[in-house]
């Protein structure tokens, strides 16, 4: 019975459901922002200082992205590589600017994931207090001096 085509009943419930998820999609999130996790997530190409960028997810109702798991950092990533054709370097919401060493997310949540590159956050020349993502050939984290300019990630909850 595997190998049996879908009866016209069951194929027309499941274009409903894909139908239902596309109506989900556009309505939980504004245009041009993507659903994942219960977040909308939107790729700033635009470099800006890393609190020029924080600034204008904020305008926005949303903040510069956190992450929460692997899951969630591969679809920023995708996010990123379908708007620019590349993995960019991009900053995301974290920081230490507050406290050497003390990363905290700019909405909050609590920094429990990590993906530093190797040797990293090191804190050249005292100066670097915010967080990038796709650095080096990993495409990991990098602590970054915060008047740098990048593009950058929003997300905010639906």
């Amino acid at each position: 019975m595997s190998n049996c085509p879908a009866l016209p009943e069951a194929k027309a419930k499941d274009d409903q459901t894909v139908k239902s998820r596309l109506v989900k999609r556009s309505t939980d999130c504004p245009n041009r922002w993507s659903l994942f996790n219960n977040r909308c997530f939107h790729y700033i190409p635009r470099p800006m200082t890393w609190a020029q960028a924080e600034k204008n997810c904020q305008s926005m109702g949303a903040n510069l992205a956190s992450v929460q798991n692997i899951q969630e950092y591969q679809e920023i990533q995708r996010l990123i590589r379908a708007a620019s054709y590349q993995s960019k370097e991009a900053w995301l919401g974290g920081s230490d600017a507050q406290e050497e060493r003390l990363w905290l997310w700019s909405d909050g949540s609590r920094f429990q994931y990590l993906n530093w590159c190797n040797g990293q956050p090191d804190n050249g020349r005292s100066q670097q207090h915010c967080l990038q993502m796709n650095y080096g050939a990993d495409k990991c984290w990098d602590d970054l001096s915060c008047g740098a300019t990048r593009p950058s990630v929003c997300a905010k909850k639906v």
